[in-house]
C-alpha cells in the first residue's frame, strides 16, 4: 500500500460526523506506536497533579498493581478506539470508567484536564516524532472523538477546539502542577512498569529511566522532583525519535490495524478479558447509608447515554 493511502482516505472523510473513523485510522494504521507512547505520556503528566496523584495513590492500585492498571486503561481506551463510543462495547467501555470516577471525588476541573492531554499529547507527539504531521482536518476529528466520550463521561465545559485544549493543558499545568509524595510514588511505579516490557528489560533500568527522562519537559520532571537530563542526552533520544519517523516515510502503509490489546506489554489477561469486568470496583457510601461498588446513576445508565 502506498504511504499515502491513509492520509487520502483521510482527507474523504468528515471531520464533523466520522470523527472516530479518522482517529481509529490514525491511531491503529497511521501511528500505532506512536500514538501509544504518546496517551502512556498523557496519563503519566497527570500524575503531577497533586488532587489527582495523591487520590491515585490513597487507592494503591497504581503502585501495588501497576501493570494491571495499565493494561485495564489501555484496554479500555482501545474498545472505545475499536468499535466507537456509541457502540454496545464502547459504552460499556465508558460505563466502566464512570463507574470507577464517581466513587471518588474528582473535580470537574480535573476530569477536563485528564481529557486534555487525551487530545493534545498524541497531536504534540506525532508533530514532533512523527513520520508526519497532523492535518487540520486529523486535529478536528481528534478534538471531536474525545469531546464525545467526554460528553458521554458528563464532563461538562469542554473546549470546542484543538487550541482551546491545547491552552486548557498548559495553563492547568502552570497553576496546578506540584510536588506531592503520592504522586511522586506513583510515577515512580509507573516507570518501574515500563522497565519490565518486553522491549526494556534487557536494558538496565536507569537506562530506561534516562530515556523516560529525556522525553519529559522541565516542568513535569521538576514537580516529580527528577533529574534534568543533560543537553546531549535530549539530543541522543529526541533525535532518535525523529531519525525513526524520517525512516517511516519510506515504509508502506500499514494495511492491518493494531490495537492496544495487541501489544506485548499488555500481559494481565492472556486467557481474554471481558471489557466490562476491566478496571476496579471501588466502594462508596450510598445515599442510603450503605456501599456501593457500581458508581452508576438509577438507570444504571451513563451521563450520555
Amino acid at each position: 500500500m502506498r504511504r499515502d493511502h491513509w492520509s487520502t482516505r483521510i482527507e474523504q472523510l468528515d471531520p464533523a460526523t466520522d470523527h472516530h473513523e479518522i482517529f481509529r485510522i490514525l491511531a491503529a494504521h497511521e501511528f500505532p506506536w506512536d500514538i501509544t507512547q504518546a496517551l502512556s505520556f498523557a496519563l503519566f503528566r497527570t500524575y503531577a497533579v497533586p488532587s489527582i496523584g495523591a487520590l491515585l495513590a490513597r487507592t494503591g492500585e497504581f503502585t501495588r498493581r501497576a501493570q494491571k492498571r495499565y493494561d485495564d486503561t489501555a484496554l479500555l481506551l482501545d474498545a472505545i478506539l475499536e468499535h466507537g463510543s456509541d457502540s454496545p462495547t464502547g459504552r460499556t467501555a465508558v460505563r466502566r470508567m464512570n463507574q470507577m470516577h464517581r466513587s471518588y471525588d474528582i473535580s470537574d476541573e480535573d476530569m477536563r484536564y485528564v481529557l486534555s492531554t487525551l487530545v493534545v499529547m498524541p497531536v504534540r507527539w506525532v508533530d514532533r516524532y512523527g513520520y508526519r504531521s497532523f492535518t487540520a482536518r486529523e486535529r478536528t476529528a481528534t478534538v471531536n472523538h474525545f469531546r464525545e466520550v467526554g460528553r458521554q463521561m458528563g464532563i461538562p465545559a469542554l473546549p470546542a477546539t484543538y487550541q482551546e485544549f491545547a491552552d486548557l493543558l498548559d495553563r492547568y499545568e502552570r497553576e496546578h502542577f506540584g510536588t506531592d509524595a503520592g504522586g511522586r510514588a506513583v510515577a515512580d511505579a509507573t516507570l518501574d512498569l515500563f522497565a519490565t516490557f518486553p522491549a526494556n528489560r534487557w536494558l538496565p533500568r536507569r537506562l530506561v529511566r534516562s530515556v523516560a527522562y529525556a522525553l519529559m519537559d522541565d516542568r513535569l520532571l521538576d514537580a516529580f522532583g527528577y533529574p534534568r537530563p543533560a543537553p546531549w542526552q535530549r539530543a541522543v533520544v529526541q533525535g532518535a525519535l525523529r531519525l525513526r519517523g524520517g525512516l517511516l516515510r519510506w515504509f508502506p502503509a500499514r494495511r492491518e490495524p493494531f490495537y492496544a490489546r495487541q501489544l506485548r506489554s499488555v500481559r494481565s489477561y492472556p486467557q481474554g478479558y471481558d471489557v466490562a469486568a476491566l478496571g476496579t470496583f471501588p466502594h462508596r457510601p450510598s445515599a442510603a447509608g450503605g456501599d456501593t461498588a457500581t458508581g452508576e446513576d438509577a438507570t444504571g445508565e451513563t451521563a450520555g447515554d
